[in-house]
């Protein structure tokens, strides 16, 4: 099952939404609450780094028997010093998303923590792409 989403930069108002839309699947699906909340976590703060820090992008998920994927790509300033990126605290938001509520420097530490699979890679002036996994099946 294939979902896609297009993220609008700066669209707070409907943030959230892509991973809202997941976790109702994935409840219609039976899929263990515990699963649920650690990719919603993972697709939430992904979904919202788009709409803080990117012009658009685009939010791939693919649910299979064993696995959800979820596949990001945006286009926007990209990260120039990813491991600086993923240090807890580190923000590089505008002064007018902390004040939403947002930017705090937890986003990708929490979708690292929680995902079972996470790769990032980013182009500065071009974008970023983020793919995280949460295994359905774990033993």
């Amino acid at each position: 099952m294939q979902f896609e989403y297009t993220i609008d930069g700066g669209d707070f108002t409907n943030a959230g939404y892509a991973s809202s839309q997941v976790k109702k699947v994935l409840k219609q699906l039976n899929v263990d609450p515990k699963l649920i909340k650690r990719l919603v976590v993972c697709l939430y703060e992904a979904e919202v780094n788009i709409v803080a820090h990117a012009y658009s992008g685009i939010i791939y998920t693919d649910i299979s028997t064993d696995k959800i994927v979820v596949k990001l790509v945006d286009k926007g300033p990209g990260i120039s010093d990813i491991n600086l990126a993923m240090q807890m605290g580190y923000s590089t938001a505008s002064p007018e998303v902390r004040e939403m509520g947002f930017g705090a420097g937890m986003g990708l530490p929490n979708i690292k923590n929680n995902a079972d699979e996470f790769n990032i890679e980013s182009v500065v002036n071009q974008g970023t792409t983020l793919e995280i996994a949460v295994y359905i099946n774990q033993q």
